[in-house]
């Protein structure tokens, strides 16, 4: 089985780090669950700046190493990756957190597996030279194949739905919890051990 897992909020508690993060910085007091919208602009009522700033301090190397892993992430990886699974980790994280991205999933026990970056959100800079690392555009990651996926963003759903044959798990949060899901091809998972039952069932039928 071909998987595409996400990073934030999949695979590390990133928003309950970017509450106390806009707590911090702009005495913004939003609660994890009061999280309402993906955009983190409009959960924390801030400015295009005070975003932009909030968002450049979260992807510092330093921030990125806090993170805490989302219980049962890492060990169900590590699980599946066993079972002969090939997995890659599908983020909108900038490029520019390549090399942190590694390092966290290193800490934790996971090395080997790709860190594919796709322009999710259009939020990637382009390029400064032709030859630099780049983050796959939206067209260019759905002619990739992959047969299960885990995601949160309700803005990724709509990238999944356009790939064939794809089961999704959605792994369940604040923001995504009102969301109307595009398919059947797609169940809410609370944790990861509903997660891992998903795919086991889906992949006994593969």
């Amino acid at each position: 089985m071909r998987i595409y897992i996400d990073f934030d909020d999949v695979l590390s508690e990133t928003a309950r780090t970017l509450c106390l993060l806009a707590d911090r910085m702009f005495g913004r007091k939003v609660a994890y669950e009061e999280v309402f919208a993906f955009d983190l602009q409009i959960s924390f009522n801030l400015s295009r700046d005070e975003i932009a700033s909030l968002m450049d301090t979260a992807h510092t190397y330093e921030l990125l190493m806090s993170y805490p892993e989302a219980e049962g992430a890492c060990a169900t990886i590590s699980k599946w990756m066993a079972e002969g699974h090939e997995l890659e980790i599908v983020t909108g994280r900038p490029i520019s957190t390549h090399e942190g991205s590694l390092e966290w999933l290193s800490r934790r026990g996971i090395e080997g597996l790709p860190v594919i970056h796709v322009d999710k959100f259009g939020r990637e800079p382009p390029p400064l030279s032709p030859d630099a690392p780049r983050s796959l555009s939206v067209d260019e990651f759905c002619e990739r194949q992959y047969d299960f996926a885990v995601e949160d963003s309700p803005m990724a759903f709509a990238h999944l739905a356009r790939l064939d044959d794809c089961r999704v798990a959605v792994y369940e949060r604040p923001w995504n919890r009102t969301v109307k899901l595009p398919s059947e091809a797609f169940t809410c998972c609370s944790n990861w051990q509903e997660i891992d039952n998903l795919f086991q069932r889906y992949s006994s039928l593969k």
